[in-house]
């Protein structure tokens, strides 16, 4: 398996390593048992269950994700530590335990221990895994790499909110949860072991890459700074509040898609349909985007990424017929493809590949933190009346700001 630069496309590039990319697209497809718009659609069920207000159910939600968020420096690291099959597995286990405690919660109280685990094994180290392996593998077809693997974010979101919301409502949602759990354990966990098998990463980066003319293609000099290197570099505190600016605001409105539905006077199952149009548009943006990512580079790129999500969430505020909820979610689709593959290449770009694992996790913490903080404010403030159009414009100005910022951290001649 070689990291070929001159693979005419994306066809010959994904047969040639196969069986990884397959392995980073199956753990992005698992991650959506923990991620916000799968775990959202449980939202009506589960405050019905256990008698919770829109502000109590969001505050349970913050409480088991801060804690996530917490761990995830330290389990997040240890990719750079064991070797990535033993490290994809573990995770799959604490994915198949999760949705299990899930579907056994007792009482209100125990659901931050289920948003726990489901935040940490799914939405945290389960796309975190398959984001690092490409990004630590790949380095003059990164951006084509981590487009392929994150593929299956835009699959399951595709699939499984409406499948869970048709499983929901014919046998229960503690029922749909075990359902979850034997996919985590007898698909995810065998495949990825398969996938992995014969210490199959050792073999992916070749750094004699061949041009198509045969000569040898310069291998990408690439900083390799540390973690604490890092948080010295002004670079990092410039695009920060960017980079994790779409986990507070898509977690927010996807924790209360169907809360917002309501306002709209659409139906659960018609949004929740839409997703197959948030997917289709993910699936092109990424797959256009990887090829000019790898040519052009991540950073150049990265003050993008807020622009279509301002625009998806003035469309929210401005138009409530039932055809804007698609074209909501087609324009939220092409900001998660923007940013989703720009993101982690960025990263890569401005560190190296040695500390990825470290990096990137103290990353999807900070996100993970202020992800954390989305559906209680929004819940607060439904509950205290204030309307949909306000919170939009507060939003769209703070991403005004922090675009701003992403600019002069981006500008030419910055320092290396």
């Amino acid at each position: 398996m070689t990291d070929t630069v001159a693979a005419p496309g994306y066809v010959r590039f994904a047969l040639e390593n196969r069986r990884f990319l397959a392995f980073g697209l199956l753990m992005t497809f698992g991650s959506c048992f923990g991620q916000t718009h799968f775990i959202g659609v449980f939202g009506p069920s589960i405050e019905a269950e256990f008698g919770l207000s829109h502000a109590a159910w969001g505050t349970i939600y913050m409480a088991g994700t801060l804690m996530s968020a917490a761990l995830l420096p330290f389990t997040g690291r240890w990719i750079d530590r064991i070797s990535l099959r033993l490290y994809a597995v573990l995770v799959c286990i604490g994915l198949t335990v999760a949705c299990v405690v899930a579907a056994l919660a007792p009482a209100a109280w125990f659901l931050i221990i289920v948003i726990f685990l489901l935040r940490q094994t799914g939405q945290g180290l389960a796309s975190h895994t398959a984001v690092t392996g490409m990004v630590k593998y790949f380095r003059h077809n990164r951006g084509k790499a981590i487009a392929l693997a994150l593929l299956g974010h835009p699959i399951a979101r595709a699939i499984m909110p409406l499948a869970a919301v048709v499983v929901i409502v014919a046998i229960g949602w503690r029922e749909t949860y075990i359902i979850c759990a034997i996919f985590a354990g007898l698909v995810m966990l065998p495949l990825v072991g398969w996938l992995l098998a014969g210490n199959i990463e050792t073999r992916l980066f070749d750094p004699e890459t061949r041009n198509a003319d045969g000569t040898k293609a310069a291998t990408p000099v690439e900083a390799d700074r540390s973690l604490s290197q890092l948080l010295r570099d002004p670079f990092f505190w410039l695009v920060v509040p960017g980079v994790i600016a779409p986990a507070v605001i898509d977690t927010a409105l996807f924790f209360h898609q169907l809360t917002i539905a309501e306002m709209k006077g659409w139906s659960p199952t018609w949004v929740t349909a839409g997703y197959i149009v948030f997917a289709a548009v993910m699936v092109v943006v990424s797959i256009t985007l990887g090829p000019l990512v790898d040519r052009l580079g991540a950073i150049k790129l990265l003050p993008t990424i807020l622009l279509p999500l301002a625009l998806g969430m003035l469309t929210l505020a401005w138009f409530d017929h039932p055809a804007w909820a698609w074209g909501y979610l087609a324009i939220s689709g092409f900001a998660s493809g923007l940013r989703m593959t720009i993101v982690p290449a960025m990263w890569a770009e401005r560190c190296g590949p040695r500390h990825i694992g470290a990096i990137k996790s103290l990353a999807t913490t900070l996100s993970v933190f202020g992800s954390a903080f989305g559906p209680p404010l929004m819940g607060w403030a439904m509950d205290a009346d204030i309307g949909l159009d306000t919170m939009i414009y507060v939003t769209v100005g703070y991403m005004a700001v922090a675009t701003a910022m992403m600019i002069y951290a981006c500008r030419p001649g910055r320092p290396a």
